[in-house]
């Protein structure tokens, strides 16, 4: 599946990207990013209701503690990068669904099937219920799971899809598990091999990653499970990149 679509930031390889080594930040960065975690988290993340809202042509109800897209622009981003593949007839799996958009988006671009996998189960319940509020609820599902680990370890997909938390740090709490992925991104290290073990052969995985996150990590747990990285997108903010890998198996 090389139909990715290709932006302007193509850089062919991930190397160079994936490896390239983040100077610590200064007082004021850090400063900013730690206001907008506070800012994030006690009036988006830990909010007590049901928010509804429109991101990437769905209508999505977003229960509490599950990470809303349409405040998070890299879940719009990655949507519309999957809005131009041709997934038709594909087996796909989103780790990480939170409101389900990107298996949402994976069912508009085609695919046979979606499945939406969280941890949250608040999450999961999202993915259902907005799988059938915008008339895709024959194709999409999810299952509240830690990444794969409810799949057994035998290939199943032909595309697996993950925007996984941006940032190394304990997490505070349920809701704060779609920033925070522990110390060393400890709650992801194993999304590579449980995707490598269950990814149809000619399959591949996309995997969008901040700018932020330890990229020099991250490669090498890509490359421990057995895959080679490629870079087909990225879109630069004001604090930050987000960066979509296609990993193939070498």
């Amino acid at each position: 599946m090389d139909d990715a679509p290709h932006s302007s930031h193509e850089l062919g390889s991930a190397k160079g990207i994936l490896s390239r080594r983040r100077a610590p930040h200064g007082p004021f960065r850090q400063c900013l990013r730690g206001f907008i975690h506070f800012f994030s988290y006690h009036l988006i993340l830990a909010r007590k209701s049901t928010r509804f809202t429109r991101a990437a042509g769905f209508r999505l109800a977003v229960r509490p503690t599950v990470f809303h897209p349409r405040y998070f622009i890299s879940s719009e981003k990655f949507a519309a990068f999957i809005a131009g593949l041709d997934l038709r007839g594909k087996r796909v799996v989103d780790v990480g669904t939170g409101s389900g958009i990107l298996a949402l988006a994976a069912a508009r671009a085609g695919a046979k099937s979606a499945i939406g996998t969280d941890i949250n189960p608040n999450a999961a319940l999202s993915a259902v219920e907005n799988a059938r509020a915008n008339g895709l609820g024959d194709r999409v599902t999810a299952v509240c799971t830690n990444l794969l680990a409810a799949f057994a370890p035998q290939p199943m997909f032909d595309v697996i899809l993950s925007s996984p938390p941006k940032h190394a740090a304990e997490p505070r709490d349920l809701s704060d598990r779609g920033w925070h992925a522990g110390p060393r991104f400890r709650d992801v290290a194993a999304l590579f091999e449980q995707a490598r073990e269950r990814l149809n052969p000619g399959g591949c995985c996309y995997v969008m990653l901040s700018s932020d996150s330890d990229l020099e990590l991250f490669e090498t747990l890509m490359h421990r499970a057995g895959f080679s990285a490629r870079v087909v997108y990225e879109h630069s903010i004001f604090i930050e990149s987000f960066i979509i890998y296609q990993l193939r198996v070498l």
